[in-house]
């Protein structure tokens, strides 16, 4: 079986954004856009070091508790679907779900299949 690789893409307008793909070349997650080459390469690094964090605040409930971060957190959006974010030690948001889950579980999925694919994987430029 392959490796999972972030794919680094430069945009129309200079900036630049990842994509993380599993081995199955099934797209896991994307990222924001950066305004730099080194910035989009240090938030890559960023979920790398963040992704394994086992704190979850899950804001679905109707009293939870604030975590500490890094952490992730799964709420649900304006649709009434489950998404997930990630938050560095620095609160910052990097990574999030791009699309909605139909389900909790569904998305507790999305953040362990990031969680799995994310230490070790690849870092490639699209040419």
């Amino acid at each position: 079986m392959g490796k999972s690789t972030f794919i680094i893409t430069k945009t129309d307008n200079g900036r630049f954004l990842f994509r993380l793909e599993a081995a199955n070349k099934m797209m896991i997650c994307r990222s924001q856009v950066y305004e730099s080459l080194a910035a989009c390469k240090a938030g890559i690094e960023s979920i790398k070091k963040n992704c394994g964090t086992t704190t979850t605040e899950d804001q679905t409930l109707q009293k939870w508790e604030t975590q500490k971060n890094p952490k992730w957190e799964v709420y649900l959006d304006k649709a009434g679907e489950y998404r997930f974010r990630l938050k560095a030690s620095n609160g910052q948001n990097i990574l999030g779900s791009d699309h909605g889950y139909k389900s909790k579980s569904g998305c507790m999925g999305g953040i362990k299949s990031i969680a799995n694919n994310s230490p070790d994987a690849d870092v490639v430029e699209e040419k």
